[in-house]
């Protein structure tokens, strides 16, 4: 079945207009909500950091019916592992079958500002990652526990409001190792679109499946899930104009990876064309071109897809496509 998403972009938006914002989504007729979780966003004029663990829930107690999940949070250097255990068991226990917890490596525009770390390689930020969620998931499943890994300890640990059942965890990756582990040790994978087809189709998607074949048990439900970068208005000018807010996104992982302070990923956002600042984005004003373009990430095995539009005026975007994009999708590819 094909689950339809909106992914509320925390650092475009302060907290009470993008809980409107979700509400609305629900309302319209999309099924899940997922925040972004930065502690600095990715411009400083107009930027917005709210914290995504207490808005999720507000967002709970506001809606009734659809999922809401991170993506993505990082379990490991802001937060403890225990912490994310305690918050998301919370949820669960609150909100019973609406909540999954998203999670990655992390990026240094929000973890060194908060903690004053020397920002490490991918080796230790992915093992980091795959203790993290062993103690979240024991945390959720035992009692009293007492854990010594590499990098975080427990001691006589106790979640008492515990989820009902251990919550699905979805793992974000932009490689082939870390898309073979949530394949093998998560309930979904997370990544973004308007990237190269080879990165999908011979990469991400092939491991991924790897993963599944190592686990230790099928895994029926496994959620492949993307975030499509969609612009759609009934002015291209206006479409295209709105990407500018989300320049960032075209930067090449070499130019931002190392970048730390919001003033200067505007100023490199800022000095792109607009054509670029467009170039990872679904740009158009008709409703069965944006289905087509949309098509080939179906095909590819993708079945819950999160819009994240660009524009300021999100009602407006959340309107048009309740009404004139979501219907089709669901028609064609239900």
């Amino acid at each position: 079945m094909l689950k339809l998403g909106y992914k509320a972009s925390a650092e475009q938006f302060a907290p009470k207009p993008l809980l409107d914002f979700s509400v609305l989504a629900e309302q319209v007729g999309f099924d899940s909500v997922f925040i972004s979780d930065h502690f600095q966003p990715w411009k400083h004029t107009d930027g917005h950091a709210p914290s995504a663990l207490a808005w999720l829930g507000a967002l709970g107690a506001s809606t009734s019916r659809i999922v809401m999940g991170t993506s993505v949070l990082t379990p490991t250097f802001r937060y403890h592992p225990s912490v994310v255990a305690q918050v998301f068991g919370t949820l669960g226990s609150m909100f019973p079958g609406r909540v999954i917890l998203g999670v990655g490596t992390g990026e240094g525009l929000n973890e060194v500002p908060s903690t004053g770390m020397k920002w490490p390689e991918m080796k230790e930020r992915f093992a980091r990652l795959r203790e993290a969620l062993t103690l979240i998931r024991r945390l959720w499943s035992e009692d009293h526990l007492t854990f010594e890994g590499e990098y975080y300890k427990t001691e006589n640990a106790t979640i008492y409001d515990k989820p009902g059942a251990p919550l699905p965890i979805y793992v974000a990756g932009a490689g082939p190792q870390v898309a073979k582990y949530a394949g093998r040790m998560a309930d979904g994978f997370i990544c973004t679109s308007g990237k190269k087809w080879e990165l999908y189709t011979e990469t991400l998607l092939p491991n991924v499946e790897e993963g599944l074949k190592l686990a230790s048990k099928p895994k029926p439900d496994y959620d492949r899930m993307i975030e499509m970068k969609v612009s759609f208005d009934t002015d291209r000018t206006r479409a295209m104009e709105d990407t500018r807010h989300w320049a960032a996104l075209a930067l090449t992982p070499e130019e931002k990876m190392s970048v730390e302070d919001p003033r200067e990923m505007e100023r490199l956002s800022a000095a792109l064309p607009v054509e670029r600042a467009a170039s990872r984005w679904i740009v158009s004003t008709d409703p069965d071109e944006h289905i087509e373009k949309i098509r080939p990430y179906i095909e590819m095995g993708f079945r819950h897809l999160v819009f994240h539009a660009p524009g300021p005026d999100q009602a407006r975007f959340l309107k048009l496509y309740g009404e004139q994009v979501l219907p089709k999708l669901r028609q064609r590819f239900d």
